[in-house]
């Protein structure tokens, strides 16, 4: 069970349930209708079960998707019931506990809440989590940091997290500099290109990727910025470009980001909160410099001069100031960018997270190794 069906966690429970043993598991997703991973999970014949009504913020027809959750569990009478994301956990986990399910897990891949929200909010959104604690028999985290977080938050008992990094499909992304994605971008040797991969939301700061984008432009004439992806502040970072003289493109949504990010320079993310962030695990993989901002569980995977450079969020100059070094310092931003690679591919493959869950999932059923 999953609320949004994309990006990082969709990515990592699509991998899961493509890497289980058929032989053992037969694997249903479901989740919010419409999103970008439902058409690849049906093709490869995984289960799929778009849930009318679901939306991604709290509304008053969750009580007709919570009955139609019950339905679904109490027809198929799932041994496991694994939920993914906020509000796709508290659904899910509320439906198995009234089914009474034998086996739920959550995964966390993010803290609901943050200091952006609303005080109602985020209090609404913990006490919502920490309810459904009583109805989950184990809990995975894909970062050290988010595990800790989520057991400081109260949302899981001390002892009772165990870390899973987050997959990455490892096949479609290459292991260093790509000159035929550099192609594809449109940018022309002799000149840096800095860019970022994800949705254009408020979570991920694009204005902030803006605004460090106008410094470094400031700084390093010869370089080109470039944001894989797409959203609703689109149209904002569009403007706020023009304003500040710089030219950021926008590719929109694109299904070969992995690869196109092999292309650039310098890989930069600018969020504001991030369970691990399966963009900076793919530009890791692929050997590229990075610098990110230290939120959640992102300085797990970036180690400040050893796997990459972290700024605080929000600060645009700082993000200048560290893609900046790495331009000015490239023997020892490859190198980084090197141990990064190493790091990924050597604990992110989906044999190692599926073997993990198989795992847990064994050690919950008593099943023998």
């Amino acid at each position: 069970m999953i609320t949004r069906f994309y990006a990082g966690a969709g990515g990592n429970t699509l991998l899961t349930a493509l890497g289980m043993d058929p032989d053992r598991y037969e694997v249903w997703v479901a989740g919010v209708p419409g999103d970008d991973l439902w058409e690849r999970a049906a093709a490869e014949g995984v289960h799929t079960v778009h849930i009318p009504g679901f939306r991604d913020v709290i509304t008053l027809a969750d009580v007709l998707v919570l009955w139609r959750l019950v339905r679904l569990i109490r027809r198929e009478r799932f041994t496991i019931v694994h939920t993914h994301s906020a509000k796709g956990g508290f659904l899910g986990r509320l439906a198995a506990r009234l089914c009474g399910t034998p086996v739920v897990v959550h995964t966390f891949h993010a803290i609901s809440f943050h200091d952006q929200m609303p005080r109602w909010r985020r209090a609404l959104y913990r006490s919502l989590e920490r309810v459904t604690k009583h109805f989950t028999h184990a809990y995975l985290a894909v970062a050290p940091r988010l595990a800790l977080e989520a057991v400081d938050q109260r949302l899981a008992p001390p002892g009772r997290v165990e870390v899973v990094p987050s997959a990455v499909d490892l096949a479609g992304i290459p292991g260093g500099f790509d000159p035929a994605s550099r192609r594809i971008l449109g940018v022309p040797e002799g000149i840096a290109l800095i860019g970022t991969v994800g949705r254009i939301i408020y979570q991920k700061a694009p204005l902030d990727f803006v605004r460090m984008a106008a410094l470094v432009h400031e700084w390093y004439p010869d370089t080109a910025f470039v944001i894989v992806g797409d959203g609703p502040l689109a149209d904002e970072v569009r403007r706020l470009a023009a304003d500040l003289g710089v030219d950021v493109r926008i590719t929109g949504w694109r299904p070969d980001a992995a690869r196109l990010a092999a292309g650039l320079d310098v890989f930069v993310i600018t969020s504001l909160y991030e369970g691990l962030g399966r963009a900076l695990s793919e530009a890791l993989a692929a050997a590229r410099p990075v610098v990110a901002t230290a939120v959640n569980g992102v300085p797990d995977l970036v180690e400040p001069g050893a796997t990459g450079l972290l700024v605080a969020p929000s600060d645009s100059s700082g993000l200048a100031r560290a893609v900046g070094w790495l331009l000015d310092h490239p023997e020892q931003a490859a190198a980084m960018g090197r141990q990064g690679r190493v790091r990924v591919r050597t604990a992110f493959s989906q044999d190692a997270m599926c073997a993990a869950v198989d795992a847990c999932y064994r050690r919950l059923l008593a099943f023998p190794g």
